[in-house]
């Protein structure tokens, strides 16, 4: 089954991203657990939690269709002292937050060197910085979605990030988030059948289906190898409606959650119709 939505808003509460996600017509939802602009955010309230859960029963969601995603401000691999650990905290915080709602994914972009240290210290700050928040938070999987590559922010390659899976000792408790927009900036084509399937098969091959735990359906405004991360609505940038046909169509996207992050939110609901027919009946 496809679960399909996007990165929905928690303005006036948490409790109302299920609320926005219905409206649009999804069936799965993105969202921030706090302002992803500022370091500090208030706890939960009692009453937070129990009309976001109160509202995910209502509106039947399901809690692995549940794409929660980490503040931009935090890079856990930042060679600033300071910096780490504000990283540090907001991230084990986040997690903290997941937990509350009784969801089980974080969506976090693995971060950026600012070439002041060497891409494997890069790895081993990262590293670091994740095992940390699984020490303290049980239960939640951390995701990392892969990046354009932009400046000096790693984690484009399929090769970087399965680095980091390999070094971290819960493999159960990782995963990866696709990005198409993302990929594609990347260098990785997916716009006709053959370069979707070679690129798929090698994510297969270097980091393995099993962690795939989700993915943001982008199209790009800039073409292949680009290195920047600038979302288009679907089918109106250089990947094209075709490939968001065949992963639609493939098995191995049955399951997760598959994540609108495109410009216009207007026509979310437009584009989960769109999505929608290219389900194999």
């Amino acid at each position: 089954m496809k679960f399909l939505g996007a990165h929905v808003s928690i303005a006036g509460g948490v409790e109302n991203a299920p609320i926005n996600a219905n409206r649009i017509g999804a069936n799965a939802f993105a969202l921030f657990t706090r302002n992803q602009r500022q370091w500090n955010a208030k706890p939960y309230t009692k009453s937070n939690i129990d009309k976001f859960n109160q509202n995910i029963k209502e509106l039947s969601f399901e809690m692995d269709k549940i794409l929660p995603h980490a503040s931009y401000l935090i890079n856990l691999c930042s060679p600033d002292t300071e910096k780490l650990k504000l990283s540090r905290k907001a991230f084990l915080e986040e997690m903290g937050r997941v937990k509350e709602l009784g969801l089980k994914y974080l969506n976090v972009h693995p971060g950026a060197h600012l070439n002041k240290i060497t891409e494997n210290e890069c790895v081993e700050l990262m590293v670091e910085s994740i095992e940390l928040a699984l020490e303290q938070v049980e239960d939640v999987v951390v995701v990392l979605e892969i990046t354009a590559g932009e400046g000096t922010v790693y984690g484009h390659k399929f090769e970087q990030l399965a680095e980091i899976i390999g070094k971290i000792k819960r493999k159960d408790r990782v995963g990866v988030c696709l990005d198409t927009c993302h990929m594609f900036a990347a260098g990785y084509d997916i716009r006709d059948e053959k370069s979707y399937s070679n690129t798929m098969e090698e994510f297969g091959k270097v980091v393995g289906f099993r962690y795939l735990k989700g993915m943001h359906l982008n199209d790009s405004k800039h073409p292949i190898g680009s290195r920047k991360d600038r979302h288009e609505s679907i089918g109106r940038g250089f990947i094209g409606l075709d490939a968001f046909k065949l992963i639609i169509e493939d098995d191995r996207t049955d399951n997760i959650p598959l994540i609108l992050e495109t410009p216009d939110n207007s026509i979310w609901d437009k584009e989960i119709r769109l999505l929608r027919k290219f389900i194999k009946t």
